[in-house]
């Protein structure tokens, strides 16, 4: 009896806003933003800014797994969002990263022409419902963060993928 292979994405994707961190780039934080002596970072008021608890492990859990991860954010504060990544240290994570206002189908269609990778291999996570329905639409496996992204939902996008995937 031969074991049945489990498919899993050659590339995740993850928004930002309320995605990997708890507020939106464009008017809930104050940049520029620095880390302290004792490394936190804290935007231009001194407010110790942070991501969602579990991330950073997610992350490295991912990337040791040998999985390509990319970065598709909507944000008009695109330099303030590359400096909270590289803050963060979650540079290291992504192989992808298009940060920019506009629709995420462009950012999607801007990660495929330089991974190689198609639409149908790729697994997305994000907040907001109409680029869910969106990149449904164009055959990425999306999953819909309420509270933010920890192993449990990753666990779960992973699972929806192998399950969506083994049909095809």
């Amino acid at each position: 009896m031969s074991k049945k292979i489990k498919k899993r994405p050659k590339l995740i994707v993850f928004d930002l806003d309320y995605t990997l961190w708890p507020f939106w780039m464009h008017s809930q934080v104050n940049p520029p933003f620095s880390k302290s002596v004792s490394g936190a970072v804290l935007d231009s008021k001194g407010i110790t800014i942070k991501h969602y608890e579990e991330v950073p492990k997610v992350l490295e859990t991912l990337k040791q797994k040998g999985y390509v991860l990319a970065i598709a954010s909507r944000t008009p504060k695109v330099n303030s969002a590359q400096q909270l990544i590289e803050l963060f240290d979650w540079n290291k994570y992504f192989t992808y990263k298009e940060i920019y206002p506009g629709r995420k189908t462009m950012h999607f269609s801007k990660v495929r022409t330089q991974s190689g990778i198609q639409f149908d291999d790729m697994l997305f996570f994000d907040d907001e419902l109409r680029n869910i329905y969106d990149l449904r639409s164009a055959g990425v496996v999306s999953v819909l963060v309420r509270d933010g992204v920890n192993q449990e939902i990753v666990n779960r996008g992973l699972k929806d993928y192998a399950h969506e995937r083994s049909f095809k």
